[in-house]
């Protein structure tokens, strides 16, 4: 994608989920009878302000599309006239300020609910957990591990494609599994279960890409014809003179067998120009190529459909109607505040690098891939999103919603609030630690797009 299509698919992640988690305090605390100034998405200067309401409330997009606020009416933010003191947040019992800062994050959850429900009444497509190729005195070989079989359940928990056999791992290594069983069933349908074992191998290797790598499993990947379906706009394909219904005969003298082979030769040529032979209606033609360089590797912009009689068999489609996707819904949902949990608590117990921290400029990049990945995959992002706000708002760090639900603990301990040195204080140290924590984000961002 261009920098404008993943700023313009960051912006609308970010503008859903900050609406949403700001919508959730809005409308506790009206309904609760708490008088509500502003309501912000984004901070910095309003770009778009209108007013509604019998309040005149201000609602309001402004320049930095970061975050966003609720402005209720507080005496301790300025003088409030005496016909409204009811009104007034500070003025309400604890229990309506407690339920009113745990609407946000509560109203995230929901959310990730509903768009995994989406998600699955859409339906997930990926590749069937086939196993292509086994290493050597691998850990899959001395599991048992043999090219051809499918992996169909971990430890009893279903899992028949790749990606749900990565997360499923993942899952059983943060609850601190020496071994996994993986149930397994080969060509002739007959099923087994290998007991994996998980010698040297971290949750870093699957964090940072190396799954199959560690484990010794290279997945079964058809061959599909090096026939291009679609050129996206824009793209290194379009400027070359590609078309739809093109195919790819050799690149550089080197015959192109299939797919995989051009994506591979594309990829290793990054701003390099590649003599193309291609078959187009019946006749043969040559184009030069010039690969865009996107984080180091070739990208050319093109698409394919894999052939109907490869899909059947290769790749699997969970979908289910309303009822099924909603429990499925649920279950994703949490599933991810586990994972998320898990990997912070891991984070900070220095089991996993700090590296995979991760800021506004990967979570750009992920918006936009997701964005041109199809609806499926731009709802399972938008619900992981939504799912780490909530869970990263529910610390108990001042500032985030988390760190107020900490003070009307104290207070409810205490009996009254707490001081306000202390309070400002505390905040002081809050602030300090996300700036710190977004510090470090950012810079794993840019070594990241920089490396």
């Amino acid at each position: 994608m261009t920098l404008i299509e993943t700023l313009l698919a960051f912006i609308v992640v970010i503008g859903i989920l900050v609406t949403v988690h700001e919508f959730g305090h809005y409308w506790v605390a009206r309904r609760l009878g708490v008088k509500i100034l502003r309501f912000s998405i984004g901070f910095g200067r309003p770009l778009w302000l209108r007013r509604f309401g019998k309040d005149e409330t201000e609602f309001v997009i402004a320049a930095i599309p970061l975050g966003g606020y609720v402005k209720m009416l507080d005496e301790n933010e300025g003088e409030v006239a005496r016909e409204d003191l009811p009104r007034a947040f500070n003025r309400q019992s604890l229990g309506v300020r407690a339920a009113i800062v745990v609407a946000g994050p509560l109203l995230n959850f929901l959310f990730a609910i509903v768009a995994y429900t989406v998600m699955y009444m859409v339906g997930v497509t990926g590749m069937k957990a086939l196993v292509g190729e086994v290493t050597p005195q691998s850990l899959a070989e001395q599991a048992g591990f043999q090219p051809g079989y499918q992996i169909v359940a971990i430890n009893e928990q279903p899992a028949a494609r790749w990606d749900s056999v990565i997360q499923a791992t993942l899952l059983q290594m943060l609850d601190n599994q020496k071994e996994l069983i993986f149930s397994v069933q080969n060509q002739q349908g007959h099923q087994y279960d290998l007991t994996l074992k998980l010698d040297g191998f971290t949750i870093n290797d699957i964090a940072e890409g190396h799954f199959f790598d560690k484990l010794g499993i290279r997945p079964f990947r058809p061959s599909i014809p090096a026939v291009i379906s679609s050129i996206m706009p824009d793209s290194a394909a379009e400027r070359a003179g590609l078309r739809a219904g093109d195919k790819i005969i050799a690149l550089d003298n080197q015959p192109i067998k299939d797919w995989k082979a051009w994506a591979d030769y594309v990829s290793a040529h990054p701003d390099k120009k590649i003599l193309a032979e291609i078959e187009r209606d019946n006749q043969q033609i040559e184009l030069t190529l010039t690969p865009d360089n996107v984080d180091g590797k070739g990208r050319m912009g093109t698409k394919y459909i894999v052939p109907p009689e490869s899909f059947d068999i290769y790749f699997s489609t969970e979908r289910y109607g309303l009822g099924r996707a909603l429990l499925q819904g649920l279950a994703k949902t949490w599933d991810i505040c586990v994972l998320t949990l898990r990997l912070m608590v891991k984070m900070l117990t220095l089991q996993v690098s700090h590296e995979h921290l991760s800021g506004p400029i990967s979570i750009a990049q992920f918006a936009g891939q997701s964005a041109q990945l199809g609806l499926s995959v731009f709802l399972s992002f938008l619900g992981l999103v939504s799912v780490s706000l909530g869970v990263i708002n529910l610390l108990p760090i001042p500032l985030l919603d988390g760190g107020h639900l900490l003070f009307y603990l104290i207070e409810w301990i205490k009996g009254n609030p707490v001081t306000e040195k202390t309070e400002s204080l505390l905040q002081g140290i809050g602030m300090a630690l996300l700036f710190c924590l977004m510090g470090l984000a950012i810079f794993n961002d840019l070594e990241r797009l920089f490396s």
